[in-house]
């Protein structure tokens, strides 16, 4: 039988059926800690969840990898490849890999009868993954592509109808600077919107067909490849595996193929990104570090409280090792008891806000609409485990104050 053990939940069991001088000190520190706990599953679910939805509208426009022609300059006019490359059934059998695409861009001028405004013109093909724009739709329904006729349709966003004065099923004329200059014409067939104006003031969606034929290209040459992941966790892994079975593949025209990550592609948003995680490390150390300096008052409270027990448990053989072994089991139960209290108030206002979504924000400062909440179980986890660890290892030390009762006098104050 574990005595230390025994003798702390004793302790425990006393202290909640009878009041004592420690009572309210120990419940600081047990609300210290489920508040602390609390606004740690806030902030991490509230960072990652952030992190992962603005990463989501990156990967939207540019997909997780792009496989690109290595002569192709940083703008949007690029030197085409093949579609049909050997490489591309081995990238499909990559577990990680949930979809792939080609693409083109090509640089033009929208005009209407009284606006003008730069965009990119992104051509699409049948196979692509309609999926993030149809979620961010506000208005009228994606291209509808065929195998023979090229479609005149065209989603364009809502910063961009704004500034323009479009709406669906308006046509529109997009010019192009080349030599000899080219001109195309579009109807609007639907209206989407991400909140990231950088990118929704740029791109709009039409056939692929047109940019071929714009470029003189033939029909199996592209801008490129868009690969889609199933997990961003693996984007760096993944991009060294594309990388190895195509980035050092030549061309008909002896000339390599560049792979691109999102994240170096739109290195101002992911380095933005990453910035944020020094926020939520600072917010850990300080509601641990309080979390902890709570139980240490606690501790030393339970401890001078019951300083006659001690000198009786000396004075009948228990050493020092063993009483300190009593009060920290009795704390870590109170440790525990936080933990339940924190979990249930962290998850519970996490929980409603993912589904009410009942606080708002500035959708042009932030980027999107709702605060977001993205809960795993490994980080609860983790930050359960972390905080019992840690408060007890801070606990160590003040217990060593056991070690100055003389049950000698402890007894005879009795």
């Amino acid at each position: 039988m574990n005595i230390e053990l025994h003798i702390a939940k004793r302790l425990v069991n006393a202290g909640e059926r009878k009041k004592s001088i420690s009572g309210p000190i120990v419940t600081i520190a047990v609300a210290g800690i489920a508040l602390g706990l609390a606004v740690m599953i806030l902030a991490v679910s509230i960072v990652t969840g952030f992190k992962k939805e603005i990463s989501n509208k990156v990967i939207g426009f540019g997909s997780h990898i792009q496989i690109t022609n290595f002569d192709s300059n940083i703008s949007f006019e690029t030197t085409p490849v093949r579609t049909n490359q050997p490489f591309l059934p081995e990238i499909r059998q990559i577990p990680e890999v949930r979809h792939i695409q080609p693409f083109a861009t090509k640089a033009g001028i929208i005009r209407t009868r009284d606006d003008i405004q730069g965009v990119v013109l992104k051509g699409i093909d049948q196979s692509f993954d309609w999926s993030f724009f149809e979620q961010n739709m506000t208005a009228g329904r994606r291209i509808e592509l065929s195998d023979t006729i090229t479609s005149n349709q065209a989603v364009i966003s809502q910063t961009i109808a704004s500034l323009l004065r479009l709406e669906v099923g308006d046509p529109f004329n997009m010019f192009f600077v080349q030599d000899p200059p080219r001109a195309r014409r579009f109807n609007v067939s639907g209206i989407y919107e991400t909140g990231l104006e950088e990118l929704d003031r740029i791109f709009v969606l039409a056939d692929l067909r047109h940019i071929q034929r714009l470029n003189d290209w033939e029909d199996d040459q592209v801008s490129g490849f868009e690969i889609l992941l199933d997990d961003f966790d693996n984007l760096e892994r993944v991009t060294m595996e594309v990388n190895d079975l195509a980035g050092y593949v030549f061309t008909e025209d002896m000339s390599r193929l560049r792979i691109a990550s999102i994240s170096s592609k739109y290195p101002q948003f992911f380095d933005w990104l990453e910035l944020l995680d020094m926020n939520v490390w600072v917010i850990l150390t300080l509601m641990v570090i309080v979390a902890g300096f709570n139980m240490v008052s606690g501790l030393l409270i339970l401890i001078l409280e019951r300083t006659g027990m001690i000198g009786i448990l000396k004075a009948m053989g228990l050493d020092n090792t063993r009483l300190r072994k009593i009060f920290l089991y009795q704390s870590a139960f109170l440790i525990a008891k936080g933990l339940l209290w924190g979990n249930l108030l962290g998850v519970g206002l996490s929980l409603i806000q993912h589904y009410t979504g009942f606080i708002k924000l500035d959708q042009a400062s932030y980027f999107i609409a709702t605060v977001p909440i993205n809960l795993k179980m490994t980080h609860l986890l983790m930050l359960n485990i972390g905080t019992m660890v840690i408060t007890i290892v801070m606990l160590i030390v003040p217990s060593y104050i056991i070690g100055r009762i003389d049950p000698d006098k402890t007894i005879r104050f009795d």
